[in-house]
């Protein structure tokens, strides 16, 4: 399928997209637990990926109970993952390339990421990226958090542009849910979530990865 509309811009989500930082994050989570003496099974912590920390929080609360210590088990696992991340987290194929092809077209983007701003200016600044991008908005910087659409109205209204106009590419469910709410042509590049039936409906398309969506820039842009 084609674009069904001219991109105007684009709107990234952070980690599983941009960076390939959601397996660390698995990773320091399972360790944590395990500290804790729990064992923290792979399908809630999928349930938690796309949520700002008080939904996951709700989400680990769900498994364990009503009295589970989310804020040890969220500090540590923090502590956890900036051990690996101070070293600094991969870049996802394709991000060089797609950002240079926007800059080539001059086409504005930004990053819309349920990560505080801390954490998205340390990643993306390790790899030079943080000028490549016209804004963050990060967790706390907008009204409600994905799967609400109010970060990518908030990014359509940053970048003064009706939100059809906009291409947001996720990897996660909430946020396929939030960026098509908005009304923003979505595109799904999966990483630990595979896409369902749910996600085939609302994306415009399922990409294996950036390389393929700047291919479908450049092929717009060719006509």
């Amino acid at each position: 399928m084609d674009l069904p509309r001219p991109v105007k811009a684009v709107v990234f989500d952070m980690d599983g997209l941009l960076l390939d930082s959601e397996i660390i994050y698995c990773e320091a989570l399972t360790a944590t637990a395990a500290e804790m003496g729990l064992e923290l099974p792979e399908q809630v912590m999928k349930r938690m990926i796309g949520h700002t920390w008080p939904g996951s929080a709700e989400v680990l609360r769900g498994h364990f109970g009503g009295g589970f210590d989310t804020d040890r088990l969220r500090t540590r696992s923090v502590e956890l993952f900036y051990e690996v991340a101070d070293a600094g987290v991969a870049l996802k194929t394709g991000v060089v390339e797609i950002l240079d092809h926007l800059d080539a077209r001059g086409l504005p983007r930004g990053v819309v990421t349920s990560s505080r701003r801390k954490e998205a200016e340390h990643h993306l600044g390790h790899h030079g990226l943080l000028q490549r991008f016209d804004f963050i908005l990060a967790n706390g910087e907008y009204p409600a958090p994905k799967p609400d659409p109010a970060p990518y109205r908030a990014a359509a209204e940053r970048l003064g542009l009706d939100a059809a106009d906009v291409l947001a590419l996720e990897d996660s469910h909430n946020g396929v849910r939030a960026a098509a709410a908005a009304g923003m042509m979505t595109i799904m590049v999966p990483d630990l979530l595979d896409p369902t039936e749910e996600m085939r409906r609302l994306c415009i398309r399922i990409a294996a990865d950036l390389h393929e969506v700047r291919g479908l820039l450049e092929a717009q842009a060719a006509i």
